[in-house]
């Protein structure tokens, strides 16, 4: 039985329906933060940073919650991908990831606002992309629109056809939050999914 209130600190419909997998109640807040890279910071450490500013930043607004933060970025060539934000983009992330492995980082964080204790991990996951045409990008885009996705794909969607190959511990990391790690938080900061 839950005795927490529980945060999603994300207005992301992907992450609030991975969410209710679990089948526990939650609320969402948006963090409102600057995700700027910082200059010099790697991947890793930027997904690290924002998803513990995330929940920070909805700590304020709640004393005493758990409040989850999630961020996630995309990686080509030692390079981050963001979100495309229109079709042009989008075209040219799939043409550059065509063929390529992009390796995806989710950073997710646990935050207990009423002690100030939080969990803090990265979830790596791995995509090997087809070759694609310029015809295949194109009708994929207009079919799924993936303009708000890191990458230009949406897995749980058509975006899956893109792949010739997925690799790591959780696929729902590749989705943008990570239920497997967020079970084991949750589990050690006295929330058993399964009671």
């Amino acid at each position: 039985m839950m005795t927490r209130t529980l945060i999603l600190g994300s207005t992301s419909p992907y992450r609030r329906e991975l969410m209710d997998r679990l089948k526990i109640p939650f609320t969402t807040a948006a963090p409102d933060i600057d995700e700027t890279r910082l200059e010099g910071e790697s991947a890793r450490d930027m997904v690290l940073r924002l998803s513990l500013a995330k929940a920070r930043k909805v700590a304020e607004q709640y004393p005493d919650a758990l409040i989850i933060g999630s961020d996630q970025c995309a990686v080509l060539h030692d390079a981050v991908i963001g979100k495309p934000g229109n079709h042009d983009n989008a075209v040219k992330q799939l043409q550059n990831a065509s063929g390529q492995t992009v390796a995806f980082l989710t950073g997710l964080c646990l935050f207990d606002s009423n002690s100030g204790h939080y969990q803090l991990d990265v979830v790596p996951f791995s995509v090997d992309f087809r070759e694609l045409t310029d015809a295949q990008i194109n009708h994929y885009l207009h079919k799924d629109q993936p303009y708000n996705c890191a990458g230009s794909f949406r897995s749980e969607s058509l975006g899956i056809t893109l792949f010739k190959r997925m690799y790591g511990d959780d696929p729902t990391a590749l989705m943008g939050l990570p239920l497997i790690r967020l079970s084991q938080m949750l589990q050690q900061a006295g929330i058993d999914l399964l009671e």
